[in-house]
């Protein structure tokens, strides 16, 4: 996101996900943030903030659901902001359904659409309400795996350099049995290459290890893939470039998680990082084994 127009991000997302996290994070990054403000007032904010008219400072609004209004009230003030020349970029906090849970049990608090009904009535309805703004996000981040300091750190890697153009990616290695990352735009498939499972000096180490490394990358196919896929990834950059997309998420998978999909992310990361993109690489399933 460019500082040369004016910006306004809206934070949003399912109750639990960590939307008051994200916004201390923002206010470290010398954001000016409003937390729990009704859909509605988001114009009045904006225009209070100085963001209407002139390209100021960095401005954001955490919104929460509240009513089974909240879709059609958050569409009409995206609409009324873009309107007044306000970019707008909306970023989605994602968690799973028995993450949620578990941290609803942890503090002993009721969920806001909970009713009298049980914790996950209240999950299922804000799903069923937010699927709309979620689809429509720019920004998507899965914290189901992430502490309050690793959900930080995607906070500062995606908006510490805001002053920045360009396409910033986060490259993200997964295991296949534990699931797809929700928050992926792309998925690569890497059980293509043989499984250092299966060599005993192998098995205990990870794709970090140079041993790993060299083998996977050694195996037949392995720089073809990445030749190829380095070049799709250059047209598909290009493309959200020009639709104003300024974060992807590139998901690599493997079986477990452990070695060639993390062999391989690493690589990626290094390609798109030659071509000048932003880029920061996390390893979802390391060490669950």
């Amino acid at each position: 996101m460019s500082t040369t127009e004016p910006a306004f991000v809206i934070v949003t997302g399912m109750s639990g996900a960590g939307r008051s996290t994200a916004a201390k994070a923002l206010e470290d990054l010398g954001w000016f943030v409003i937390d729990n403000l009704p859909p509605g007032l988001l114009f009045a904010m904006a225009e209070e903030a100085g963001k209407v008219k002139l390209a100021a400072d960095k401005v954001a609004a955490v919104v929460d659901v509240r009513s089974l209004a909240f879709t059609t009230d958050l569409n009409a003030a995206i609409v009324e902001l873009e309107g007044r020349g306000v970019r707008v970029r909306v970023v989605f906090l994602e968690a799973s359904d028995e993450e949620l849970v578990r941290r609803f049990e942890n503090v002993r608090r009721p969920h806001p659409l909970q009713g009298e009904g049980r914790l996950v009535d209240g999950i299922a309805r804000e799903r069923g309400i937010l699927r709309e703004v979620r689809a429509n996000a720019d920004l998507v981040i899965d914290t189901s795996a992430d502490n309050v300091h690793e959900l930080r750190g995607k906070i500062v890697a995606y908006f510490g350099g805001e002053d920045r153009p360009g396409l910033r990616v986060n490259v993200v290695s997964f295991g296949f049995k534990y699931g797809l990352p929700v928050d992926a735009d792309l998925v690569v498939d890497c059980r293509f290459l043989p499984n250092p499972h299966w060599v005993p000096d192998l098995r205990p180490m990870n794709g970090l290890d140079a041993p790993v490394r060299e083998y996977v990358l050694s195996q037949p196919g392995a720089k073809e893939f990445l030749d190829a896929y380095e070049e799709v990834l250059g047209v598909v950059a290009a493309g959200y470039s020009r639709e104003g997309k300024s974060y992807a998420t590139l998901a690599v998978g493997c079986t477990g998680g452990k070695h060639r999909s993390v062999a391989m992310a690493e690589q990626v990361a290094a390609r798109l990082r030659d071509r000048g993109m932003e880029v920061q690489v996390s390893h979802r399933d390391v060490g669950r084994e």
